[in-house]
């Protein structure tokens, strides 16, 4: 278990290089002793004492006050947060201050002289130094986290800590937010320090970064006991499974590869049937999070689906929340994860769960029943974006409807079954007869265009989208389907639009940046698959070049954003766009962290199939970097169980800790999602066991035989603007 432990010496180092917080001049004397009001379980008071600091505890503030020897220090710290603030009468603090004490107060529930107002929860807000005070370490402007703290709002002169909505990676770019929360202020006249939220509880609701927060607590320490030395020593929460340079052990990849399946069932995802009524009740109310599961929360096996993850918001007590949507690409690339797992291992439940999901999708979820089920709907074959939720049936993500049709691939494959051939099929050729001519399909289109246009106005209608995240799946689909049935439109649309990206490339395309790089490879190598030509072979090598100029050293892919231009997927940029929109983790290029959820998972996938399509060893050499950073960054956590084995979107790869610019209003820096990233990484390990590749792995499909059939029923809906019988 990797600890936590920085020692600064105050009386020589800070005393050069740290300037004292503000009224500083009211200290103790040197070597006054310390005496703490807090429970035995509080953070702060538990890293002292591993750190070898003996300094007294009491339960209450009045006893702490009572024992405090005169011109000694009495840190009140926030013993009821987040559900009660901190009681500190008037007349315990004459008290105090008869005796000369300094006092630190944590999460007031009343100051004197001073209106607070009723306690809130940070939901967008971030801790921003405010003044010079902790620098060098903490220079001004440098950001914090105290994730999803109770704090008390007051009005305050001069405070060194605000809250506020803030822009930045780690540092507010855009200067401090507005309204700022004071959080960390003196009383005037008095030899009092107050901090509005419980800046102790840093372990438990998982501040961060870390290293800031032993910094920030060090200066805070030297403040009120100048002139001793000062450490703090505690084990996070939870943590990477390795350390940047930790020598990897023995068949690390399989560890890696049955910790992420593991996750799909200990974080409780899996919809147990007696939750689904309940779950369904929140969807059509469009309640989107419920709480973190408890120890005896059922856990499914598939039939009812699987929720789509956990979001990124962390509570006080560290705990986070679980999503309630039930998507269709989470359901197809958990069952991947699970039939590979089957494949490996031979687990029976795992065999189980991976059927059992493709059933729900391809069988009886709502959406099967639906306009989607029927030949005579211009939506049928399509896959719906989630499940129950209107705003989830609606719509059909192309790129979406591509990895559902990929994941289930490779999992009928991994478990010898073609029971969901068929479906698949559809959904290959209901992609493809609404993409134009071109080989552009569009970010998304709903069943209502599809019933006001028809599928042929689609199909017909001249479109150039040079968005990789959005149609660069689907390319990959058709190249597969072609290979695998000969039908044509497959091959030519994909050329087509490959083509025509690659010319585009990069001034015209959507974003720019290395997400759409990672999920261009795929498209290219298995064109190259197809037909190994020089351009072919030209474009794939570019694409590669430009994404692995990004690698770090440690393996990591490092987020680039694009430069300015279309697209939605830009940094904030102002304070008050942070967390109104889907934001990058970054805020501007530099900013060392890397993206699990929309590119390193791809990436891995993608140049697995790039390696096994040309043998290049320098694609090989690159596989193996990322393998081993994604081997390393997965989590470890034994007291949030639910989230052992996962990947967070986030990680800093200089700071090797889960931190980044946390403001995309949907997807932040701590979610967790069963599908996307997890499930590809967990496939690419997975291939990399089995010294295999998709396009192998996939090679004696026998989908080609239904092609008649499903190309009859395509047939009976004729193209055109769609009523309903009777109508």
């Amino acid at each position: 278990m990797q600890r936590a432990c920085v020692s600064l010496l105050s009386g020589v180092t800070l005393g050069v290089l740290v300037p004292v917080l503000a009224g500083a001049q009211l200290s103790p004397p040197s070597g006054a002793p310390v005496t703490l009001a807090c429970p035995a379980d509080n953070d702060l008071y538990a890293a002292l004492r591993r750190a070898g600091r003996s300094w007294p505890r009491y339960d209450s503030a009045e006893a702490a006050i009572a024992a405090a020897p005169a011109g000694g220090t009495v840190m009140i710290l926030a013993d009821g947060y987040p559900e009660r603030a901190t009681q500190v009468a008037d007349d315990l603090l004459e008290r105090a201050a008869g005796k000369q004490l300094r006092l630190y107060i944590e999460y007031p529930a009343r100051l004197p002289g001073i209106e607070l107002g009723e306690p809130r929860q940070a939901v967008w807000e971030r801790m921003v130094v405010a003044s010079d005070a902790f620098a060098p370490q903490l220079p001004k402007l440098r950001i914090l986290a105290p994730h999803g703290c109770r704090f008390v709002p007051v009005q305050a002169s001069d405070p060194q800590l605000v809250l506020g909505r803030v822009a930045g990676y780690d540092r507010a770019v855009f200067g401090l937010p507005e309204p700022a929360f004071p959080m960390l202020f003196d009383l005037p006249g008095r030899r009092v320090t107050v901090a509005a939220t419980a800046l102790s509880r840093f372990v438990t609701g998982r501040y961060g970064p870390a290293a800031d927060w032993i910094a920030l607590w060090n200066r805070i320490l030297a403040t009120l006991v100048p002139g001793e030395a000062h450490s703090l020593d505690f084990v996070p929460a939870l943590r990477p499974a390795l350390s940047r340079d930790e020598p990897l052990p023995t068949d690390v990849e399989r560890h890696t590869f049955k910790a992420a399946v593991r996750w799909l069932i200990d974080g409780k995802l899996l919809i147990h049937p007696a939750q689904e009524a309940e779950i369904h009740r929140l969807l059509l109310d469009s309640v989107w999070t419920i709480p973190a599961p408890a120890a005896d929360t059922p856990i499914g096996d598939g039939s009812c689906g699987i929720l789509e993850g956990y979001e990124s918001a962390i509570q006080p007590d560290g705990s986070q929340r679980r999503r309630t949507v039930i998507r269709n690409d989470c359901n197809t690339e958990s069952a991947m994860c699970f039939a590979f797992d089957w494949a490996l291992h031979k687990e029976a439940r795992s065999g189980e769960v991976a059927a059992n999901l493709l059933d729900y999708t391809f069988v009886t979820a709502r959406a099967r029943h639906g306009q989607r089920s029927r030949p005579t709907h211009p939506a049928f074959g399509f896959i719906a974006w989630g499940e129950v939720a209107p705003a989830w049936l609606v719509a059909t993500y192309g790129d979406d409807n591509a990895r559902a049709i990929l994941a289930t691939l490779a999992a009928a494959a991994c478990l010898d079954n073609d029971r969901w051939d068929e479906p698949v099929l559809q959904a290959l050729l209901a992609n493809l007869r609404t993409t134009g001519p071109q080989g552009f399909r569009g970010d998304r289109i709903d069943v209502p265009q599809l019933e006001q246009h028809g599928w042929r106005h689609f199909h017909d209608t001249p479109r150039v989208n040079p968005s990789p995240h959005f149609e660069s799946a689907l390319w990959a689909c058709y190249l597969w389907a072609y290979a695998r049935t000969g039908h044509r439109e497959f091959f030519d649309k994909a050329r087509s639009a490959i083509a025509l990206t690659m010319e585009a490339y990069p001034d015209r395309w959507l974003w720019r940046n290395n997400l759409e790089r990672a999920r261009m490879i795929l498209p290219l190598a298995w064109l190259v698959r197809i037909e190994d030509t020089p351009e072919h072979r030209g474009w794939l090598r570019s694409m590669i070049d430009d994404l692995l100029a990004h690698q770090d050293s440690s393996g990591a892919i490092a987020i680039i954003l694009g430069t300015s231009g279309s697209g939605h997927f830009l940094a904030p940029t102002s304070n008050a766009e942070y967390g109104t929109r889907e934001v990058p983790l970054i805020q501007e290029n530099g900013d060392p962290a890397s993206d699990q959820l929309y590119e390193t998972g791809f990436a891995l996938w993608s140049l697995r199939e790039a390696f096994t399509a040309t043998r290049d060893p320098r694609i090989k050499e690159a596989e193996d970097r990322l393998t081993d950073y994604l081997c390393r960054i997965q989590i470890r956590s034994p007291r949030w169980p639910y989230l052992n084995g996962g990947w967070f979107r986030a990680f800093d790869f200089r700071r090797w800790e889960f931190w980044a610019s946390s403001g995309d209003e949907g997807w932040g820096a701590w979610c967790l999602e069963a599908g996307w990233g997890h499930a590809w990484i967990t496939a690419a390990l997975a291939m990399r066991l089995m010294d295999t590749d998709f396009w192998d792995l996939t090679a004696d499909t026998r989908i080609a035989r239904h092609m008649a059939r499903v190309q009859d029923d395509m047939a009976i809906n004729t193209g055109g603007p769609w009523t309903a019988p009777g109508d």
